[in-house]
């Protein structure tokens, strides 16, 4: 999948497991901390996005430290499907 287009589902699937409607794709800055003071996901959440980069991707993260770093921004989350989802 074109990169665009990833980071667009992405952010559509994110909506949808971690029930943040009425949010739309368009209003989530693609560099935006998903955490803190950016979206202001939590922990729980952080589970969330784990269980939907594997189900959705192929994309396991076992690593706290690289998980940290993977669930970033949209762009990070997007770059890591990229470099180690299904091919």
């Amino acid at each position: 999948m074109e990169r665009t287009a990833l980071k667009e589902d992405v952010k559509k699937k994110m909506i949808q497991f971690l029930n943040l409607a009425p949010l739309t794709p368009e209003e989530i800055d693609d560099d935006a901390p998903l955490f803190g003071e950016g979206l202001g996901l939590d922990s729980i959440d952080s589970l969330e996005l784990i269980v939907m980069l594997k189900r959705e991707y192929g994309v396991q993260i076992d690593d706290p430290k690289e998980g940290r770093k993977a669930l970033a921004s949209i762009n990070t989350m997007t770059d890591y499907i990229l470099e180690h989802g299904k091919k």
